[in-house]
């Protein structure tokens, strides 16, 4: 019989502030963090709307001799770092990083786990560079001769190392590498809280955070570890990661407007696009009778996950073929979940989805889901977080199963933030929190590289 694994701590860093309690708090309230862009300027773009997590830095998350390595972490890396802090804090553990903060580096003292039955498996995106790191660097790669007008004055040889270069490349900063590495928000992780069981970074879109989740409950199911650290967490609000989603038709046009709520509008036809989130999403899964042993809080249990590939047709560039009817990748990593939780369609109390307020992913994720649940679909509520915090891509997976074991441990339904019409078979409008029965949520999400992933989580009462 497989170990059963259960989820004991909850660590999140949002536009709704820092923590899991803030970020169920603003959910029940119905309150948006989608703002206008302060981290750059903006104002060159159509979509200047985001959920950025505003007063945050890993300075204020880490041991004190542990601070000057926040000089080499992206935001992503900080995100992460922050969140699996939360985590640690909320699941009541002991780990390197607590002992260090209460003694000083190189404390000795037990640790809730050994560091060789931890895990880390955290989910992550293709962290795009600093423009100013760049910049400055690239500037000195220049050449005066009037061969080189037309591209800025740019010259490759000037840029690099071989034979004849000047070697601007060396002027980027000499650890620069090292916080764009997508594997650097586990290693960072693990290095913090002594996890020294198996370790892995999974970087596939949005699916990222939820595929990380599975990947852990298997190794803990196996045997190769007690306490996984898994999630995501990933920020593309920046000059380059709102670009490349603007040019892939994901967002909004939002103006000069103040506020976002307006604007995603999930499952409904005639919504403009989504808007960007960053977010961290950390839960630690623990095998069953080992959190039971140490008296600890379970959420939920893990029931079951399932996962799944699109083929190109459900890749959706601008002015490319709009994605039409069902997602087999989807729909795949959803009925696996179900079948590995022993479950019937229409035993779903609540559906956390993507949802992420973009027509076209809206319409297959939609059709996909009528096609799991059939009639069963109307009356399951869905729980959208995309119009609160933004689409936060790799962190969205660690920060919706967090929102799912919250709804699960307090069978509680946050409100819904919707401007708009949603499809009428679709629980997605707008509503207050409410009360629920809720013994089994679904989450699951499609990403814009075709990978598709899905969990079921179980109450434990």
């Amino acid at each position: 019989m497989a170990r059963r694994v259960v989820i004991t701590g909850l660590g999140a860093v949002t536009g709704l502030g820092v923590g899991a309690a803030s970020l169920w708090e603003g959910l029940l309230a119905g309150r948006s963090a989608l703002k206008p862009i302060t981290r750059f300027d903006a104002s060159g773009y159509r979509s200047r709307l985001a959920g950025e997590a505003r007063d945050f830095s890993a300075k204020d998350h880490v041991p004190k001799y542990y601070r000057k390595a926040v000089k080499v972490m992206a935001r992503d890396i900080e995100l992460a770092v922050g969140a699996a802090k939360c985590a640690v804090e909320d699941a009541g553990l002991v780990t390197r990083a607590t002992l260090a903060e209460a003694a000083g580096e190189g404390a000795n003292g037990q640790t809730t786990y050994p560091a060789e039955r931890m895990g880390c498996q955290i989910g992550a995106g293709l962290i795009a560079t600093e423009a100013d790191e760049l910049a400055s660097a690239l500037s000195t790669a220049r050449s005066p001769g009037p061969e080189y007008a037309a591209s800025g004055g740019f010259d490759v040889r000037a840029w690099g190392t071989r034979e004849g270069g000047r070697g601007g490349m060396n002027n980027l900063p000499p650890l620069w590498l090292l916080k764009y590495l997508p594997n650097m928000l586990a290693c960072h992780v693990t290095i913090l809280h002594g996890a020294e069981g198996p370790s892995n970074t999974l970087t596939c879109q949005e699916a990222s955070g939820l595929l990380s989740i599975g990947e852990s409950v298997r190794v803990i199911q196996r045997g190769a570890a007690d306490l996984c650290f898994s999630g995501g967490a990933e920020s593309k609000i920046n000059l380059m990661g709102v670009f490349r989603m603007n040019l892939a038709g994901r967002l909004a046009a939002t103006g000069d407007s103040q506020e976002g709520r307006e604007f995603i509008r999930p499952y409904d036809p005639d919504a403009t696009g989504g808007l960007l989130g960053e977010a961290g999403g950390i839960v630690i899964l623990e095998e069953f009778e080992a959190a039971r042993a140490r008296n600890a809080r379970a959420y939920a249990e893990i029931a079951g996950f399932g996962a799944g590939q699109s083929g190109p047709a459900h890749l959706h560039l601008e002015g490319g073929a709009r994605p039409a009817g069902i997602d087999d990748g989807l729909r795949g990593a959803i009925e696996s979940a179900l079948d590995d939780a022993g479950i019937r369609p229409d035993q779903v109390g609540a559906i956390v989805p993507h949802a992420s307020g973009i027509p076209e992913m809206d319409a297959t994720e939609a059709d996909t889901l009528r096609a799991v649940f059939d009639s069963a679909l109307r009356s399951i509520p869905c729980v959208t977080i995309t119009p609160n915090v933004g689409d936060a891509m790799a962190g969205n997976g660690g920060i919706s199963t967090a929102v799912a074991a919250m709804c699960v441990m307090n069978q509680l339904l946050p409100a819904r933030i919707h401007a708009g019409h949603p499809a009428s078979d679709m629980q997605a409008g707008a509503t207050p929190s409410r009360a629920a029965s809720l013994r089994h949520v679904l989450v699951c999400t499609s990403a814009l590289g075709g990978q598709n992933a899905a969990l079921v989580l179980r109450s434990l009462t």
